[in-house]
C-alpha cells in the first residue's frame, strides 16, 4: 500500500523508539504530562460547571432572582404591576413581597433575623421554598379566618436550633417601634412585640437556615399598618438567572414607582465570582502544565534529530526535500500530544461523569466531609460535563504540542549532509 514518504518515515521512527533507550523515557513522560493535564482540567471545568448549575437550580429557587423595593412610599395596587411585570418575555412570575428586620424571642434566646410578608400562593411560583420544609405545612401559615390575624411563621433550622423550638411552639416577634413621637421622647424606644407559633421549619443549608422566616402577607400587612394592597415590593422570577441584572432593570424602568433595583447577584453574587475566578486560575494552571509536557516533546525530538543525522543525510543526498524530512519530524512529535489528549480526554469524561460518586465514595472511606450543609448550600460536590470545554482542551493540547514540534523538524533540515556523510 502507497504511504507518503514523510509518514513512513515518521511511523518507522516511532517504532524504533519504542524499543527503550532515555529519548522513550522522555517521550512517555511528554505523553503522561498530557494526559495528566488534559484529564484534570476536564475534570476541574466539569466541577465548575456543576457548581454554576447548583446555584442556579438549588441557592436561586429561593432566593430572589430580582426585586424592585419601593423607596419612599409603599406600592400601591401591587396585583396590577404584578400582572403588568408577567408580561416581559423574560419574566416567569412575579409575588408581592414585605420585609421586616428584627428579632425573635423564646424564652432567655434570642435571635436576629429577616422575615418575609409573603402571599400563599404567589410565593410558591417565585420560590420552591416549599419543597425544603421538614416540619409543618406552608398553608398552615396562614388563617382561612381573619388572615390579618395569622399566627404562623416558618423559621430556618439554624433558627429554630438556636431557640431550641420546634412546631407548635410560641415566640415573639421583636420589631423596631415606628412611632416617630416615642423615639423623640424616649431613649430606648420599646420594641412591638408580636405573638407568633412555629407553624414550619425548613432546611436549606448554608445561612439563608439562619437569617430567614416567612410570615403572611396579611399579617406583614397589618404589622406595618399597611392596606390589603400596598406592599413594599415586588419579586420576579426570569427565565435565564444569568441575565438577572438586566431583565430586572427593564422591568423596573417600564415601572411606574420609585424602586429600589436589586438583584441576586448583589447578594449572592459573590459566589458567582469565587467560581468563575477558580475556573479561569484552574485553567491557566492546567494549561501551563500541559504546556511543560508538551516542550518535553522538544527534547525527545532533538534527541531523535541527533541520533538520525545519518539517515537524514542519506535521505537529503536522495533527493528528498527539506519539507519531507521536517513533517516526518512534526508527525513524530505530533503521535505524543495526540495519544496524550485522547488518552488524558477518555479518562477526563470518564471521571467527570461519575465525579460525585467517586467524592462521596472518598468521604466516606476516610471518614471526612469535606462540603458541609451547613456551611455550604449543598453538601456533596457537583458535576457538569459540557462537551465544548472537553473539545477546547483537546484541541489546546493538540496545538501546543503540535508547536512544541516545530523547532526540533526545522533543525533536521538543516543538517548537511557533506558534513554527516563525510564523518561516517
Amino acid at each position: 500500500m502507497f504511504k507518503p514518504l514523510s509518514l513512513f518515515l515518521a511511523f518507522r521512527y516511532i517504532r524504533a523508539r519504542q524499543v527503550g533507550g532515555f529519548a522513550s523515557f522522555i517521550s512517555a513522560s511528554s505523553t503522561i504530562g498530557i494526559a495528566l493535564g488534559v484529564m484534570v482540567l476536564i475534570i476541574v471545568l466539569s466541577a465548575m460547571n456543576g457548581f454554576e448549575r447548583a446555584l442556579a437550580d438549588r441557592l436561586l429557587s429561593i432566593i430572589p432572582h430580582g426585586e424592585v423595593i419601593a423607596v419612599n412610599e409603599p406600592i400601591v395596587n401591587w396585583r396590577d404591576k404584578a400582572k403588568k411585570i408577567i408580561t416581559h418575555p423574560d419574566v416567569i412570575a412575579s409575588a408581592p413581597v414585605i420585609k421586616l428586620n428584627g428579632m425573635i424571642q423564646h424564652k432567655a434566646e434570642l435571635k436576629s433575623l429577616e422575615i418575609r410578608g409573603v402571599d400563599q400562593t404567589l410565593e410558591q411560583q417565585v420560590s420552591a421554598i416549599t419543597d425544603y420544609l421538614i416540619a409543618g405545612q406552608w398553608d398552615t401559615l396562614y388563617s382561612s379566618t381573619d388572615p390579618s390575624q395569622s399566627q404562623g411563621i416558618i423559621i430556618g433550622s439554624g433558627i429554630a436550633k438556636k431557640l431550641g423550638v420546634s412546631l407548635g411552639d410560641k415566640i415573639q416577634l421583636l420589631l423596631p417601634a415606628s412611632d416617630i413621637n416615642q423615639g423623640l421622647s424616649v431613649k430606648f424606644p420599646t420594641p412591638k412585640k408580636h405573638n407568633l407559633m412555629v407553624a414550619g421549619i425548613f432546611k436549606f443549608g448554608g445561612i439563608v437556615d439562619d437569617n430567614l422566616a416567612y410570615i403572611s402577607l396579611a399579617k406583614a400587612q397589618d404589622i406595618k399598618q399597611l392596606s390589603p394592597e400596598q406592599v413594599d415590593g415586588i419579586r420576579v422570577k426570569v427565565s435565564k438567572v444569568f441575565n438577572a441584572p438586566s431583565i430586572t432593570r427593564d422591568v423596573a424602568y417600564s415601572f411606574d414607582h420609585y424602586v429600589y433595583i436589586h438583584d441576586w447577584t448583589r447578594t449572592q453574587g459573590h459566589l458567582y465570582n469565587d467560581i468563575q475566578l477558580v475556573r479561569m486560575v484552574m485553567f491557566i494552571v492546567m494549561v501551563l502544565v500541559i504546556a511543560v509536557a508538551s516542550f518535553n516533546i522538544v527534547s525527545t525530538l532533538i534527541m531523535v534529530v541527533n541520533e538520525k543525522r545519518g539517515d537524514i543525510a542519506i535521505l537529503k543526498t536522495m533527493g528528498a526535500a527539506p519539507s519531507t524530512v521536517m513533517i516526518a519530524f512534526v508527525i513524530q512529535g505530533m503521535m505524543n500530544g495526540f495519544i496524550g489528549s485522547l488518552s488524558g480526554g477518555i479518562l477526563g469524561v470518564i471521571i467527570a461523569l461519575n465525579l460525585t460518586e467517586i467524592f462521596a465514595a472518598i468521604e466516606t472511606f476516610f471518614g471526612v466531609t469535606f462540603l458541609s450543609g451547613d456551611v455550604y448550600f449543598i453538601d456533596y460536590l457537583p458535576t457538569q460535563l459540557v462537551q465544548s470545554d472537553v473539545i477546547a482542551t483537546i484541541v489546546v493540547a493538540l496545538i501546543m504540542s503540535t508547536l512544541a514540534t516545530i523547532y526540533p523538524a526545522w533543525r533536521a533540515t538543516k543538517v548537511e549532509p557533506a558534513a554527516v556523510l563525510g564523518q561516517i
